[in-house]
């Protein structure tokens, strides 16, 4: 299985992200040890349109074997093109591979056992795609929260009448944490998404650190959770 690491040179909320540095390491880094140290992974190849960013992520150990087409690289192109273009491209030049694995720079805690369970989730259950997730809150449960309509009326959030009274009824839910996408190929490619009909999340443990940085202040959060794990 192929991973696959995008990082584009541009970012509005924290410019040059993928490449800055956090905790004296570039980014990208972190992402590519993790990935690098995944023991179902047989090759790590880096997207990018940016020369910088492909420098960078050759010293990281990433295998950096074409550049991403500006096309591709802009603030609202989605993953699912971007990934579609390293396949075909890796398939043009003879590497075929029976799945993708996602790993956006941008969660650069995950580890590799985080991503050994994916890939081994994947090839076990049969399923289309698997992603890391977390269990939400249970004050944030569909079953607690609220949409508002036009005429400022709430509704609960899962189209029942009155809330779940009880807290240990609530039902389990759980949200996408961003650190690990596996997605078999014909999906990616024969129909067109990133997740398919059958999707299984890897449940990750609460007391692992997570962070999605799109912000300054994920970014300051980011070198307090770097300092935290040096202490």
């Amino acid at each position: 299985m192929v991973g696959l690491i995008p990082a584009r040179g541009g970012s509005k909320g924290v410019p040059r992200k993928n490449i800055r540095l956090l905790g004296g390491r570039p980014l990208l880094e972190y992402t590519a040890r993790s990935a690098l140290a995944a023991r179902r992974l047989s090759r790590v190849v880096l997207s990018t349109e940016d020369p910088e960013v492909a420098e960078v992520g050759t010293r990281c150990g990433l295998d950096v074997p074409f550049m991403r087409p500006p096309d591709l690289a802009h603030d609202a192109t989605p993953s699912l093109p971007v990934v579609q273009h390293a396949l075909q491209w890796l398939e043009g030049h003879g590497d075929r591979f029976d799945a993708v694995c996602l790993l956006e720079p941008t969660a650069p805690f995950r580890g590799a056992d985080e991503i050994d369970q994916c890939v081994a989730l994947l090839q076990e259950s049969g399923a289309d795609a698997v992603v890391t997730v977390r269990r939400v809150p249970d004050d944030f449960n569909p079953h607690w929260t609220y949409g508002r309509d036009e005429d400022g009326y709430l509704h609960l959030s899962t189209g029942e009448p009155t809330p779940v009274t009880r807290r240990q009824d609530l039902p389990p839910v759980y949200h996408r944490d961003g650190s690990v996408y596996v997605t078999r190929r014909d999906v990616l490619v024969a129909r067109n998404s990133l997740y398919g009909e059958r999707l299984i999340g890897y449940v990750v443990a609460d007391e692992r650190p997570w962070l999605n940085i799109d912000t300054p202040a994920d970014w300051a959060r980011a070198e307090e959770l770097i300092v935290g794990r040096a202490n």
